[in-house]
């Protein structure tokens, strides 16, 4: 990858490096130059660049949040897309890493408004403080340098994103791998959430989605995410298609 961009800005803090690579179109956050992080289209930082980024946002094809939390800062691609596709939503970010932080704010334009927050600290326990149904979406996307955080494969977190979400909250979790639909994992979500789906992204992430509630299901072509897709335009429909009940 490096070969291929230009390494903006270099810092290490105690967990390793944090690059920012740009490239004609994008800009890139990596920690160690070969996993992207975030990516972002340098004209329009609010727009995801990765398909398992875009596809966390498609909850909120089924619902308004006025309250969004999201587990995993990054370079601030969900954050941001957030705060531009609904301007009255308040989002509360957690990011383990300062440095992080201050990378996805200087470099990322992570939008600067009392409309977005974010916390440094470790995202289960920021989790496991955050009140009864105080949020309305949970976004986890928890990754090192090269693999999932194992806090996101736990049970208890599960437990505790269903405790703070409200009565029709979503949850959106991104994985490197498809969890064993039959295993404790799978169970504890089916315990916790009567609706489960599932995307596959070409570069085989699994987003998991789980509803509080049942949903009416959108058709591929409905208004709705053509109205989305004005706003933000990610592709919505094609997205949309490849969402499969688990």
């Amino acid at each position: 990858m490096l070969n291929k961009g230009e390494i903006i800005h270099h810092v290490r803090d105690t967990l390793g490096s944090i690059l920012v690579i740009d490239y004609r179109k994008h800009r890139v956050l990596t920690f160690n130059s070969v996993f992207e992080q975030s990516k972002i289209d340098r004209r329009r930082p609010y727009l995801p660049v990765h398909e398992y980024n875009r596809a966390m946002m498609l909850p909120a094809a089924f619902a308004s949040p006025g309250h969004v939390t999201i587990l995993g800062l990054g370079g601030g691609v969900m954050a941001s897309a957030f705060h531009h596709l609904y301007p009255e939503c308040h989002i509360h970010a957690v990011e383990l890493r300062q440095a992080v932080l201050d990378v996805s704010r200087a470099f990322f334009s992570l939008p600067q408004s009392n409309r977005l927050t974010v916390s440094v600290g470790d995202a289960r326990n920021a989790l496991e403080l955050l009140p009864d149904a105080s949020t309305d979406m949970i976004l986890a996307d928890l990754y090192n340098a090269d693999r999932m955080s194992p806090a996101q494969a736990q049970r208890m977190f599960i437990n505790h994103c269903s405790r703070a979400l409200s009565p029709s909250g979503w949850l959106a979790l991104n994985y490197h791998r498809t969890p064993d639909p039959e295993g404790p994992y799978f169970r504890q979500l089916r315990k916790q959430f009567p609706v489960l789906l599932m995307f596959r992204s070409k570069t085989n992430n699994t987003v998991i989605y789980a509803s509080k509630k049942p949903f009416e299901a959108l058709h591929e072509r409905d208004p709705a995410l053509l109205a989305l897709e004005k706003r933000l335009p990610i592709g919505w429909r094609k997205l949309m298609a490849r969402v499969s009940r688990l």
